[in-house]
């Protein structure tokens, strides 16, 4: 049992089990996740025997401790979380003059092998718990708190698949959302997946206004499935139908995100395939020049704007993603494929 992945009314039950007064399970939770405090001691309306039991049964708030960080000149922070069991995860805040977006993880490395992934490249080891995928949250917010900032933006965008670890990413999402907690707008929060169609439908029905990002990278099935061995699994036509069924369902706007490949998937004519693909769906592309980590190369600065420009001349909303952090390897998975080789 994690205390940070536990809602009040579960809280509750424990005090309760303890012979703890009910009533300070909203106090506990405020102090976690409203003011992402660092320290059981830092409760100041709790009594010593309540920090005590606290203290004794968790040890700290947050089931994670720092391992390494780095700072990119353009601001980018990066963290390497240690877990319980040693295992590491990766966490990037990327803030510009009106957000602090925070991209978190969901699982230690991936098991959907994209040949462009760094995370994928060191194997799968484990889902996150629910209290470790909050706690990447609470700790970044803790950090920028002392600034007189706070996290605006959350991408489930980091190391690991997010829907493959279903349960415990819609935990996190409800425990973030939480009115007594940060209670960060659902509309503020975005799910990425390499295109997992039965969790797809369902989150179709889960009553959240999350947005939602397909990692699509390629117009056909022969050439994604080259890159996303997912694709041979849940190929674009039973992607695109539940992707339809998504915005059916919720009315929301998907993001379709495109790594652009040099002399793979760059040209011209393939971005007219691909607004005739997404043509008539509410969508937005974006355009992602290749992480300079992978073997593939990147298209040259010119030919990214060539292909936004066809897929604007065909309605089709489309903007290129700006990078980050590239002087300290931001890409996911990078930071502790180093920690590991050392």
């Amino acid at each position: 049992m994690e205390l940070t992945g536990m809602f009040p009314e579960e809280i509750k039950d424990w005090l309760q089990q303890r012979q703890i007064a009910p009533f300070r399970a909203e106090q506990i939770f405020s102090w976690l996740h409203k003011h992402a405090t660092a320290s059981f001691a830092e409760m100041t309306n709790l009594p010593k025997h309540v920090i005590f039991s606290l203290e004794q049964a968790f040890g700290s708030p947050w089931p994670l401790k720092l391992a390494a960080s780095q700072r990119s000149t353009d601001g980018t922070e990066k963290y390497l979380f240690a877990l319980a069991d040693q295992a590491t995860v990766e966490t990037v805040l990327i803030p510009d003059e009106k957000r602090q977006t925070l991209c978190i993880s969901t699982q230690v490395g991936c098991a959907m092998n994209c040949s462009f992934c760094a995370t994928g490249r060191s194997g799968f080891v484990r889902n996150l718990s629910a209290a470790e995928i909050v706690s990447q949250v609470l700790w970044v917010e803790n950090q920028l708190k002392a600034k007189g900032q706070s996290i605006s933006n959350i991408v489930y965008m980091g190391m690991g698949e997010p829907l493959a670890n279903y349960d415990s990413v819609l935990r996190s999402v409800r425990l973030i959302n939480h009115e007594q907690g940060l209670n960060l707008g659902a509309r503020r929060i975005t799910i990425s997946t390499c295109g997992l169609v039965p969790q797809i439908k369902a989150l179709a029905e889960e009553d959240l206004q999350v947005n939602l990002a397909i990692s699509l990278h390629a117009v056909t099935d022969a050439k994604r499935s080259q890159v996303m061995p997912v694709n041979k699994r849940f190929p674009l036509a039973e992607l695109l139908q539940a992707c339809d069924y998504y915005t059916d369902r919720t009315g929301r706007r998907i993001s379709y995100e495109y790594a652009l490949i040099s002399n793979f998937n760059d040209t011209p004519e393939q971005a007219k395939s691909l607004s005739r693909l997404l043509k008539g769906r509410l969508c937005h592309v974006n355009l992602i020049p290749i992480n300079p980590v992978a073997t593939q190369r990147r298209p040259s600065e010119q030919g990214v704007m060539e292909f936004a420009r066809v897929l604007e001349a065909k309605h089709i909303p489309v903007s290129v993603r700006k990078e980050r952090g590239s002087d300290i390897e931001a890409a996911c998975g990078q930071l502790r494929q180093t920690q590991l080789q050392e």
